[in-house]
């Protein structure tokens, strides 16, 4: 089997994505730059706990045309080989993408206002962490819109109804991006609750536990 390294490594990631909660079942998907002209890819419809290093594909970036096939043609590239593409075409310093369904960032995206990030985390995220505008998943009209939004030194996009993307030049530094974008995410959240007890007291009693839930969900 050609790229087992690469492979094996796609494997992984997802498993760690599972286990933090950022995948789950089939949701979520990444890309992992081989070389100058190939990427690995995760499948289609694959349950993450279950899959292979054979089942993750092996594509040629500028085309997305299958150049290694190690399971004869039985899974087909994630919906959203595209999305992933036109970042890593577009910066040749970024190796990984990820996109998740994670929790908390999530929110943000359905709330649709882009995060400004603190100085402790812009080597991470970026100076501010940009709505793309709603498209259907697996579109390149997705991936167009996402594809005008990028930019050198931006790691982190909240993807309107869809979740988020996250990349880096690694894997290790695109999956620390994806953990403080959802520990940037629970702050955001729970000084919107701060301001609306302020706004309105009498929702205190009702918010609070809310507040108190998403403090305890800080990330190691």
């Amino acid at each position: 089997m050609k790229h087992a390294a690469e492979r094996r490594q796609v494997v992984a990631l997802c498993l760690r994505l599972s286990e933090r909660g950022y995948f789950a079942g089939t949701g979520g998907n990444l890309m992992l730059r081989i070389d100058d002209e190939r990427v690995a890819v995760t499948p289609s419809a694959t349950d993450y706990l279950v899959m292979r290093p054979e089942d993750v594909c092996v594509l040629r970036l500028a085309d997305l045309a299958v150049v290694d096939d190690a399971s004869d043609g039985a899974r087909r590239p994630s919906v959203e080989t595209g999305l992933h593409a036109r970042v890593l075409r577009a910066r040749q310093d970024v190796g990984c993408s990820i996109h998740t369904h994670q929790p908390l960032a999530s929110a943000c995206a359905l709330i649709g206002e882009p995060l400004a990030v603190p100085p402790a985390l812009r080597d991470w995220l970026g100076d501010e962490v940009p709505v793309i505008g709603y498209a259907p998943s697996g579109t390149a009209w997705l991936a167009g819109k996402l594809g005008k939004a990028v930019r050198p030194g931006r790691q982190a996009y909240l993807l309107r109804n869809h979740g988020i993307l996250c990349c880096a030049a690694d894997s290790d530094t695109a999956m620390a991006a994806v953990e403080r974008l959802e520990d940037l995410a629970r702050d955001r959240l729970a000084a919107r609750i701060d301001e609306r007890v302020r706004r309105a007291p009498d929702l205190h009693d009702r918010l609070a536990p809310v507040r108190d839930l998403l403090l305890h969900l800080k990330g190691p």
